[in-house]
């Protein structure tokens, strides 16, 4: 990690990427939303991991960040790049309270729905997005029928995955594609900041999602 980068990809907003880091590792853990054997990790393997991300971001972009958990990646994120307009989607209440409690306590204009990104109401509410960002949340068939609707046409879903992520898009691709989705691919980002790099499926809007005869 070079110190550097870090400081250049957060600029004067590291104090409050080192705060939240602080929040994951205590009370992000007390209260279930990591894991106790990560807490060690957490700078490199979540704070980093998801900031990256920014790389693959347009400026101002409106995003929504499914199932967004501890707030990764959409709060790392929000953090390196705070030209953007985000909105985290989270089910459970306790992730929502835990989500809204930090970030007042950062300071920080994100909005936070609870609910899923599947449901009519969340999708009425939010679509349009130019990003639809994810960290480890489902297989990418599923989370493309989940994120492509929230997207406008020619907008992005970013998907943070790991290892198994060419054999997804081997798997997945047609599925993503009769969604509305484009091509999937792999794109990697953060070299010289995080080691290894992040992985992140990248899927294109390209069309309405094909309806099945019959379908209204």
């Amino acid at each position: 990690m070079d110190p550097a980068a870090v400081e250049k990809l957060f600029g004067d907003r590291l104090p409050l990427a080192r705060r939240f880091a602080e929040h994951l590792a205590t009370t992000g853990v007390e209260r279930g939303l990591i894991g106790p054997r990560e807490a060690p990790r957490i700078w490199d393997r979540h704070v980093l991991n998801c900031a990256v991300v920014a790389e693959l971001v347009p400026d101002g972009a409106r995003v929504v960040d499914v199932g967004s958990g501890a707030g990764l990646p959409g709060i790392p994120l929000f953090l390196a790049r705070p030209d953007l307009g985000l909105v985290l989607v989270e089910p459970l209440a306790r992730r929502v309270e835990w989500l809204s409690e930090i970030i007042a306590d950062l300071g920080l204009t994100i909005e936070v729905e609870r609910g899923r990104a599947e449901e009519n109401a969340v999708r009425r509410r939010w679509e349009g997005a130019d990003v639809v960002t994810s960290r480890a949340v489902a297989p990418l068939h599923r989370l493309a029928g989940w994120c492509l609707p929230l997207l406008r046409p020619g907008g992005t879903m970013l998907a943070v995955k790991g290892a198994s992520a060419p054999e997804e898009i081997t798997r997945d691709a047609a599925v993503v594609q009769k969604l509305g989705g484009g091509a999937p691919r792999v794109a990697r980002c953060g070299s010289g900041i995080v080691d290894p790099p992040s992985t992140v499926v990248v899927v294109e809007r390209v069309d309405r999602p094909r309806r099945r005869r019959g379908q209204a």
